[in-house]
């Protein structure tokens, strides 16, 4: 008997609640099967079984609290016990043998020629490599399932520790996932595309050990192949008679035995309840039979006529037949099916989506405008520029606009603040984590450079090249995406004056640039003369911050660039 050791579920995650068994003590369960759903403070995860077995003992019961790498529950492992059992049988049949047979009546039979061969192939490889299956590991914070990008393997490849293998889409950022080992690619589990479990096979590898050749894998590899074929016909002919028995069994099921035996994400089987339907009873077109999120939306629209008995669909499409509504049906079944282009919303889309949603439908916003002149500050940095250069940093404008911000949050530290959810609250944040939104290729970003507080007017231009170069390939950190505390959106780099920007949830304000533009001012004479002037344009919390404050803060922000001198006083 084993113990199933609850896995690592995100970072920082040491306990979670048990929602729901999946499964329960004495059912046989097969590797990737759903055996727990689990919740932490950030999600809910489904918990697969590791290895085909069956379930001895469960743990805690449905509310408990269970502890990260402590045992959810014992299972005999298939193949393990049998083996002992086994060895045991074969142990006492020799001591009879040694001491009732007659040596001279021994006979030995000859092993098949292609046994034999196959014998010796995986014993001269046994010492070198195994067959090992690679799981996806733990990919950040609440991440719990991942869309397949780009394969940089194939199957039949040799690769090398460390070696990229693949490149996977989270909700937050594109991921690239090394090789442990070094190795032969035997399986690829998923194709690009589709959506991967964590903590779940990705690649079935054979690991070759110190001095092993491609050869000596090549080798195991078709002696494995071969003795799969021999068994072949035997295993399809069991298959099918035992296909046949669970099809009759399963129409007498219960429910929940259905629901334990669906695979499916957290996500899916909460619109499977939404819509209260028998996930069971849906034809998943995943990966093993996995149901997706159109598999339960196809499962939806199409119930209703499958319900239908065949009589009762002939007497429905007659009874249309040259009808006024029935014309009218087709005439928008026509309309509707006019579709060019059919994109799934998921990764960042769907994750900006559900951020966005949640923000303007729980925070009230409310706006400040204002112009910033930008003179003082454009001769500022045509100095510095070069100095930067020389020490390999871009310096833009963005990094002045982010130290002084951090100047101006010491004197009004409620807009680095940030409420509970049950709003009982406000968190004052002693870390000025500064995001800035990118147009990156994946999507739209908002990644933070941590503890500009404490950072040079060179180190933050050193984290904004470092930030912006990383988000434009899709390939920041998770750490680099999570726990801003204030946000600033750039979008004079495209070319716009004014917007209004929606709060990054749960900080509170967020600004928004627009260009810098040649205009024509008043001096204090009477005097036209040329400014050049840009429109910048905050959202904030107004269960937070009201609109004087909003401006006090924004006229002593503004001051640090119309004057960048004043900065000096404050710069470490």
């Amino acid at each position: 008997m084993k113990e199933f050791i609850l896995p690592d579920i995100g970072e920082g995650i040491v306990e979670c609640e048990l929602l729901e068994w999946l499964v329960k003590e004495g059912d046989v369960i097969v590797e990737d099967q759903p055996v727990a759903e689990v919740m932490t403070d950030k999600a809910t995860v489904q918990i697969p079984a590791m290895y085909n077995g069956v379930v001895r003992k469960l743990h805690y019961k449905e509310g408990d609290i269970a502890k990260v790498h402590a045992p959810l529950f014992a299972m005999d492992i298939e193949g393990e016990t049998n083996d002992e059992v086994n060895v045991a049988e074969s142990n006492s049949d020799v001591v009879s043998k040694e001491n009732n047979v007659d040596k001279n009546n021994v006979k030995e039979d000859p092993a098949p020629a292609q046994d034999a061969s196959s014998s010796r192939a995986l014993s001269a490889a046994s010492n070198s490599e195994k067959l090992e299956a690679f799981i996806l590991p733990d990919i950040g914070e609440g991440i719990v399932e991942c869309e397949i990008v780009k394969w940089c393997i194939e199957e039949g490849d040799l690769v090398e520790e460390d070696q990229v293998v693949v490149e996977v889409m989270t909700d937050k950022a594109v991921v690239e996932i090394p090789a442990k080992y070094q190795g032969k690619v035997i399986k690829l589990h998923y194709q690009q595309g589709d959506i991967a479990q964590v903590h779940t096979p990705l690649f079935d590898q054979l690991i070759l050990a110190d001095g092993a050749t491609a050869s000596d894998t090549s080798d195991a590899t078709a002696s494995s192949e071969a003795k799969s074929s021999q068994n072949g016909s035997s295993q399809q002919v069991s298959s099918r008679a035992e296909g046949s028995q669970d099809d009759a069994t399963n129409d007498h099921e219960s429910p929940e035995s259905n629901r334990a035996k669906a695979l499916a994400s957290p996500a899916v089987r909460r619109i499977a309840r939404e819509y209260k339907i028998n996930i069971a009873k849906v034809t998943g077109s995943g990966k093993k039979g996995r149901v997706l999120k159109q598999d339960i939306e196809t499962y939806v629209t199409g119930s209703s006529n499958d319900e239908q008995t065949p009589h009762q669909a002939h007497s429905a499409s007659t009874t249309n037949t040259g009808s006024n509504e029935g014309r009218q049906a087709n005439s928008d079944s026509n309309v509707s099916s006019e579709v060019s282009k059919v994109i799934a919303m998921r990764g960042i889309k769907a994750a900006m989506a559900k951020q966005m949603m949640a923000s303007v439908s729980t925070i009230p916003h409310f706006t400040v405008s204002d112009e910033l002149i930008m003179d003082n500050l454009i001769a500022l940095r045509a100095q510095l520029k070069p100095e930067f250069e020389q020490q390999g940093v871009k310096l833009s404008f963005m990094p002045f606009f982010i130290k002084s911000l951090s100047l101006a949050l010491k004197s009004f530290p409620e807009i680095n603040s940030r409420l509970t959810k049950d709003d009982s609250e406000l968190h004052y944040l002693t870390s000025h984590n500064i995001g800035m939104a990118v147009d990156s290729k994946i999507g739209l970003l908002v990644p933070n450079i941590k503890n500009v507080q404490n950072l040079s007017l060179f180190g933050v231009a050193q984290e904004c090249d470092r930030i912006i170069n990383a988000a434009r390939e899709g390939k920041l950190s998770n750490t680099d995406l999570s726990n801003g505390t204030i946000s600033i959106s750039n979008i004079g780099a495209l070319g716009g004056m004014t917007a209004t920007p929606v709060i990054n949830k749960p900080e509170v304000a967020i600004v928004a640039l627009g260009k810098t533009q040649k205009l024509p001012r008043f001096n204090d004479a009477g005097e036209v003369f040329a400014q050049s002037i840009m429109m910048v344009n905050w959202s904030g919390d107004h269960r937070v911050i009201d609109g004087a404050t909003m401006v006090r803060f924004n006229n002593l922000w503004m001051s640090y660039l119309q004057s960048p001198q004043k900065m000096l006083v404050h710069l470490k």
